[in-house]
C-alpha cells in the first residue's frame, strides 16, 4: 500500500503556505497581545504610583492646615476668651490668628448654639465639631458651608469644655485628585461612600482591580482602579502569551521549510489535478427566534343621591388628628361622616381651583361603604373622582402623580384594628396635616361646604401596572435573591410580591391574601412580635430576606437570614450612604426617635442630617422645603425624593434595599453589620390623661445636665454615650419614650434619670420600665 506525504499532492503543496501563514499572524497576535498586557501591567504600575504621589501631596497640604488651625485654636486672645467665659472674643481672636479662615467660631461642647442655628449655622459644622469632642483630637470633613463644598476643621479647646470650627476652601486639595492624570483608570477621593473628586474613567469603579490610599489626618481614601488587563489568546497571560508567540511563528517558519523540501517528491494526481479525500468533513449551520406585549382601557360616569332633608349631625371633632383622620367605624366614623369629610376635601379644592381627586381604599370590610360616602361628597363639590379601587396606599399616592391629579384619599386605617379606618388626604401635592386636617371640620361644623350647581364625574382606573412598571424600569437586581414577603393580611399582599418579583426576585408570599379581619396577626411591623411567622419561615427556608408592610402598605419591617429584626434607623442609615453617593451634601430628614448614631454616619458620609418631628404629612412637608433627598422615620417609614416621588411607600422602599443588597456578596446580616448598633429600647408607651400638657410641664421643669436638649417634638436629652426621648403622641392618649446608650449600665442610667424627671411631674405615673 502506497502512502501520501505532504509533499505527495499539488493541493496540499498549495495549502501549506496558507498554513504557514495562518500560524505566522496568530503568532503575531499572540506576541502583540503579550506587549498589550506588558503595557497595561505598566499603566496599573503608575496608576499606583500616582495614587501614593497624590497621597502624599494631600496629606502634607492637610497637615500644614490642621498646624495652623491649632495654632490659631491656642492663640492668646481664644484662650483669654474662653477663661473669661466669652465665647464671643474667642472666636474673634480665632478668626484673627487663623488666616484664610471663613467663619471662624468658638462654641461650647454642649454644641447648644450651633444646633439652635440649624440649618443655617450648617450640619457638616455640626458633624465636624461632635467628632472632634468624641475624640479629643482635630476632625476634618469636606460638607457644604454656605451653599459651597468647603473643608471644614474642628479642634477641641480646654479639656474637651469648647470646640474652635472653621472653614477652608476644599478646592486646593480636592483639585489635587480632579486635576491628575488617571492614565486610561479612575481615581476616586472618597469620605465614607461619598466622591469627593475623581479623575479617568468612572465605569472603572466596579472593577476588581482597586487599590487604596488613606490621607492622613483624615477619614478620607483615595481609590485607584486600574482597567483590567485583557487576557491573551487562551485566556494566557503575558508570559504564556509570548511563548505561544514564539512556537506559532516558529510553527510557520517549519512548515514553509518542509514544503521547499518536499517540491522534488512525486505526487499522485486524479483526473482534476487533486488529491480525492477519503473523508469529508465539512460544517453545519443552525437558526434563532423573537418576542411581544400587550394594553389596559377605562370606565364610564353616573349620579350621586340627594343630599338628606335636614342633613347629618356633625363628625366628632377627634377623628380629625395630626397627620390624617382616624376613627372607629360604627361608633365615630359612618358614611354620612365620609360624605361631609368627602365634600369638605371638595371644597377645600374648590378654594384651590383644583377638580380631579384620585381616590383608593385598603381592605378592610368598612372600606366600600366609606369610599361610596367619600365618593358622593366630593362630587357634591363639582370634584371629578378617579377610583383606583382595592389599593395600597402608596399606590394611591402614585395615582396623583401619574394622573396629574396633584390630589388623592387613601381610605384606611393603617395599621389600625380592623374596627377602624379612616382617610390620609392630598391636595395640591400637600399632605394634610395639622390645621389644614381641622379646617376640613371647621368647614363641616360652620356649614360652609361647596356646593357644585353639577355633580363631578366619576371613573375607574387600574394603576397597578402602571406602577409596576415604573418600579421595574429603574430598580433591576444584580443577582436574584430568595424573599419572603409577609403583608399580614393588608392591601400590599398582592402588589409588593408583584413588585419584587418585576424587579428579579424570587418571592414567597406569606399571608398576602387580602382580609380586613387580619386573621394571622396585626398588621403592625413595628411591633416585633408581628414578625415572629416572617422570622420563622425566612430561617426555614433560608431565604435572602424577609420583608413585612404594614396594613396599608407604607411602612416596612426587615428580617435578616440570622433572623435579627433590623431597626428603621438603621435602614435608613444604609439607604443615606446609597443616595449620597450619588447626591454628596444632599439633605437627609429623620424623626426625633431614632439612633443617636444617625446624624454622625450621614455627616461622615458628606451628608446634611436634619432631625424632625415625628409623621409621616410633617416629614413630607419637611423634605420639599429642605429638598432633602431621602427621609425616615422610626415607625418605619420611608421617604424617597431621589429617583422616586417623595412619598412614603414600604413597597418602594424593599425594591431599593433589595437594590443594594443584590449589589453586595455578602448576605444581609454581613451588610447590617456594618451600620452602627446601640443598646436601645422599642418605643414605651406610658398612658396619661393629657400627653400635651404633661410634655409641656416636663419641657419647663428641665433637669438635663450636660445633654444637649431638644424640644421640637417633646425632649430629647442627648449626651455624648445615649440619649432619651419622651414625647406625647399626637394620634393616643400615651407618651412615647425611647432610650439609647453605648451600654447596659449607661442605658439604666439614662431611664432612671428619665424616671426621676417624669415622676417630678406626676408622682404618680405608672412607669414600665
Amino acid at each position: 500500500m502506497k502512502t501520501l506525504s505532504l509533499g505527495d499532492t499539488g493541493s496540499m503543496k498549495r495549502m501549506v503556505p496558507l498554513l504557514a501563514v495562518v500560524l505566522v499572524l496568530l503568532g503575531a497576535w499572540a506576541a502583540w497581545s503579550a506587549l498589550r498586557q506588558w503595557r497595561e501591567s505598566g499603566q496599573s504600575t503608575q496608576l499606583a504610583a500616582t495614587r501614593d504621589g497624590i497621597a502624599n501631596t494631600m496629606s502634607s497640604t492637610l497637615a500644614k492646615q490642621l498646624a495652623v488651625a491649632q495654632k490659631a485654636a491656642q492663640a492668646p486672645a481664644v484662650v483669654g476668651g474662653l477663661q473669661a467665659g466669652n465665647f464671643a472674643n474667642a472666636s474673634e481672636g480665632l478668626a484673627a490668628a487663623w488666616p484664610g479662615s471663613d467663619h471662624a467660631e468658638v462654641v461650647a461642647a454642649d454644641l447648644q448654639a450651633m444646633m439652635a442655628g440649624l440649618p443655617a449655622s450648617g450640619y457638616g459644622r455640626a458633624g465636624v465639631a461632635q467628632t472632634a469632642l468624641a475624640t479629643g483630637k482635630p476632625a476634618v470633613v469636606i460638607a457644604r458651608d454656605g451653599g459651597q463644598p468647603k473643608l471644614l476643621i474642628a479642634v477641641p479647646l480646654a479639656d474637651g469644655a469648647a470646640v474652635a470650627v472653621a472653614a477652608q476652601p476644599a478646592k486646593a486639595l480636592t483639585d489635587v485628585v480632579a486635576k491628575a492624570n488617571a492614565g486610561g483608570g479612575y481615581l476616586a477621593l472618597k469620605q465614607g461612600d461619598a466622591t469627593l473628586a475623581q479623575a479617568g474613567d468612572k465605569g472603572l469603579e466596579n472593577s476588581s482591580d482597586k487599590s487604596s490610599a488613606t490621607i492622613k489626618g483624615s477619614d478620607w481614601t483615595l481609590n485607584a482602579f486600574a482597567a483590567p488587563v485583557e487576557p491573551g489568546p487562551l485566556g494566557f497571560g503575558r508570559v504564556m502569551s509570548a511563548i505561544l508567540a514564539l512556537l506559532l511563528v516558529t510553527g510557520g517558519i517549519a512548515l514553509l521549510w518542509l514544503r521547499r523540501r518536499s517540491t522534488k517528491q512525486e505526487t499522485v494526481v486524479e483526473d482534476e489535478g487533486t488529491i480525492a479525500p477519503e473523508h469529508s468533513d465539512e460544517p453545519t449551520v443552525g437558526d434563532l427566534a423573537a418576542q411581544n406585549e400587550t394594553a389596559a382601557a377605562e370606565a364610564a360616569a353616573t349620579k350621586a343621591d340627594a343630599a338628606k332633608a335636614g342633613g347629618p349631625a356633625l363628625p366628632d371633632p377627634g377623628i380629625f388628628r395630626a397627620y390624617d383622620i382616624r376613627g372607629v367605624v360604627g361608633t365615630t366614623l359612618s358614611v354620612d361622616v365620609a360624605r361631609q369629610i368627602g365634600q369638605s376635601i371638595g371644597t377645600l379644592m374648590h378654594e384651590h381651583g383644583l377638580y380631579d381627586i384620585v381616590i383608593g381604599r385598603d381592605g378592610r370590610l368598612s372600606g366600600p361603604d366609606l369610599v361610596g360616602g367619600l365618593t358622593e361628597g366630593l362630587r357634591r363639590a363639582g370634584r371629578n373622582v378617579i377610583s383606583i379601587g382595592l389599593a395600597p396606599t402608596p399606590l394611591v399616592y402614585f395615582g396623583a402623580y401619574h394622573l396629574r391629579t396633584g390630589c388623592c384619599v387613601a381610605v384606611t386605617g393603617s395599621h389600625n384594628p380592623p374596627d377602624y379606618n379612616g382617610f390620609k388626604i392630598v391636595v395640591g401635592g400637600e399632605t394634610l396635616s395639622g390645621d389644614t386636617i381641622t379646617g376640613l371640620y371647621t368647614r363641616i361644623a360652620e356649614g360652609t361646604l361647596h356646593e357644585a350647581e353639577q355633580l363631578g364625574r366619576i371613573e375607574e382606573r387600574d394603576i397597578s401596572d402602571d406602577y409596576v412598571n415604573r418600579i421595574a424600569s429603574d430598580i433591576r437586581l444584580e443577582r436574584p435573591l430568595d424573599v419572603v414577603v409577609d403583608a399580614g393580611n393588608g392591601v400590599a399582599g398582592d402588589l409588593g410580591p408583584r413588585v419584587l418579583e418585576a424587579i428579579g426576585a424570587n418571592v414567597f408570599p406569606l399571608f398576602c391574601e387580602i382580609d380586613g379581619t387580619f386573621p394571622n396577626h396585626h398588621p403592625d411591623p413595628s411591633e416585633p412580635h408581628n414578625l415572629e411567622d416572617l422570622r420563622h419561615i425566612v430561617q426555614t427556608r433560608k431565604a435572602d430576606l424577609g420583608v413585612a408592610f404594614d396594613g396599608d402598605g407604607d411602612r416596612l419591617g426587615v428580617i435578616t437570614p440570622a433572623g435579627h429584626n433590623i431597626f428603621p434607623d438603621r435602614m435608613l442609615m444604609l439607604f443615606a450612604a446609597d443616595v449620597l453617593e450619588r447626591n454628596p451634601g444632599a439633605i437627609i430628614v429623620y424623626d426625633v426617635k431614632c439612633t443617636g448614631a444617625l446624624a454622625p454616619y450621614i455627616m461622615g458620609r458628606g451628608g446634611s442630617p436634619l432631625m424632625w418631628k415625628t409623621g409621616h404629612s410633617l416629614i413630607k412637608s419637611k423634605m420639599r422645603e429642605e429638598e432633602a433627598e431621602l427621609a425616615g422615620e422610626m415607625s418605619g417609614h420611608f421617604f424617597f425624593m431621589e429617583r422616586w416621588y417623595g412619598f412614603d411607600d414600604g413597597i418602594y422602599s424593599a425594591a431599593r434595599l433589595l437594590e443594594i443588597l443584590a449589589r453586595r456578596s455578602e448576605d444581609a446580616d454581613a451588610v447590617f453589620a456594618e451600620i452602627p448598633e446601640s443598646i436601645s429600647t422599642p418605643e414605651i408607651k406610658v398612658p396619661v390623661a393629657d400627653p400635651h400638657a404633661f410634655v409641656g410641664k416636663l419641657v419647663a421643669n428641665g433637669g438635663f445636665d450636660g445633654a444637649r436638649v431638644t424640644t421640637l417634638d417633646g425632649v430629647r436629652a442627648d449626651w455624648s454615650d445615649g440619649w432619651g426621648l419622651v414625647r406625647a403622641s399626637n394620634t393616643t392618649p400615651v407618651l412615647v419614650l425611647r432610650f439609647e446608650a453605648n451600654t447596659r449600665e449607661r442605658l439604666e442610667e439614662v431611664q432612671a434619670l428619665f424616671r426621676s424627671r417624669l415622676r417630678a411631674v406626676d408622682p404618680a405615673l405608672e412607669l414600665t420600665f
